[in-house]
């Protein structure tokens, strides 16, 4: 065996795999009742590996799951383990598998796809209406999550990792995903300028894409000044700005007048002084606010993209007149597809700023999840740390 092909072992001869068929999985019985539990655990099926979990960063939507025991209008019915942004390492081989090893590190992706339907045959995979995903109570009985020691996961949605890119980082493959499909999406070109609505993980991710994919200026908003200052340090965004709290306002009116207001401090801080600028080329929401998608479209330019990539209140009132009279594409994306080779191409070359520095804190064994999905709902922690990334190591 070459020595490269060593280096992306783990360093853990294969012998000490036990195979146990009992594992700990940390289950979710209801809002904020999170159990560690004993489940048993077969050997994988003829195409499945079994990944020992090593790494798995926490999602708004599993917070949302914690918190609520639904996420949206996704209503979970059974118990559930959360944790979808994963990596680990292969502990065993399905006899139909091909081109892996024990030992081997990789990257999950959880979302299978029938792979028979109109979408998944025109490569739009993410869209596929049997699709089983991890930790997602779509699916009924729910495909559960990877908060677990051992899971049995197709290989097809395995990935290798090079020996130089962490598990940590590779857990982050998930957000990276959404960034490089909204991005994909949003078909920027070199020279544009791109506003984010959303300093959270995804958004960081999605500016941090869009400046890699030829935007010139990229503008972060966020209520949080120190996301936003996080951006701006670490060179995820060229410009940033703090929307300020304001009351709650339930007069459509005041709503607009605000969102035009925050649009056009945006648009000041986007145009670099430039007295004919009108917009911005391209923006994102990632943050599911009805006030985000309202200033996102009076920010964009004539015949320019707001791309819809957080999903937050299902039901807004927008003034479609700013997308009618300037020609302005509402782009919704969802999840992704196609996009876990090229972000394993994106973190091997290391264009990005470090991925592993936006995780903030850690968590050791599947019983400290309740801590840490009770800290991911939050912007600091009790120290008044930022609070951007939270993973629970195996």
């Amino acid at each position: 065996m070459a020595p490269s092909a060593l280096a992306d072992l783990y360093p853990i001869p294969a012998r000490h795999y036990s195979k146990a068929t009992t594992i700990q999985a940390s289950v979710l019985h209801g809002a904020r009742d999170l159990r560690l539990e004993t489940r048993t655990i077969s050997d994988p099926a003829p195409h499945e590996l079994q990944i020992a979990i090593k790494a798995t960063g926490v999602c708004g939507s599993d917070v949302s799951y914690y918190n609520k025991f639904r996420n949206g209008d996704l209503q979970a019915v059974m118990p559930l383990s959360l944790g979808h942004e994963s990596a680990g390492v292969v502990v065993a081989i399905g006899e139909a598998v091909t081109g892996f090893q024990i030992g081997e590190r990789v990257a999950l992706e959880v979302g299978v796809p029938c792979d028979n339907c109109r979408s998944c045959q025109r490569g739009r995979y993410n869209l596929c209406p049997g699709m089983r995903f991890r930790s997602s109570a779509k699916s009924v009985p729910h495909f559960q999550g990877t908060l677990q020691d051992r899971i049995n996961h197709p290989a097809k949605w395995c990935y290798k990792l090079p020996a130089h890119v962490s598990l940590e980082s590779a857990a982050l493959l998930e957000p990276l995903s959404v960034a490089i499909h909204a991005t994909r999406r949003g078909s920027i070109e070199q020279g544009d300028t791109a506003v984010v609505f959303g300093a959270g993980t995804v958004g960081l991710l999605v500016a941090a894409m869009a400046k890699m994919s030829g935007a010139t200026t990229v503008v972060i908003a966020d209520i949080d000044s120190g996301r936003v200052n996080y951006a701006l340090s670490n060179g995820f965004a060229t410009k940033g700005y703090i929307v300020g709290q304001r009351r709650h306002l339930t007069d459509t009116a005041e709503k607009l007048a605000i969102a035009k207001e925050i649009s056009g401090d945006i648009m000041q801080i986007s145009s670099l002084n430039d007295p004919e600028f009108e917009g911005a080329d391209i923006t994102f929401d990632c943050t599911g606010k009805e006030i985000c998608m309202q200033a996102g479209l009076y920010a964009t330019r004539p015949g320019g993209k707001l791309i819809m990539v957080g999903m937050g209140t299902p039901i807004q009132t927008l003034p479609m007149s700013a997308s009618h009279l300037k020609e302005v594409d509402v782009i919704g994306i969802f999840r992704y597809a196609n996009t876990y080779p090229t972000g394993i191409k994106i973190l091997s070359s290391g264009v990005l700023p470090s991925l592993d520095n936006m995780i903030t804190h850690r968590f050791k064994g599947l019983g400290a999840a309740k801590d840490a999905f009770e800290l991911a709902g939050k912007t600091i922690d009790k120290d008044g740390n930022l609070v951007l990334k939270v993973l629970v190591e195996n």
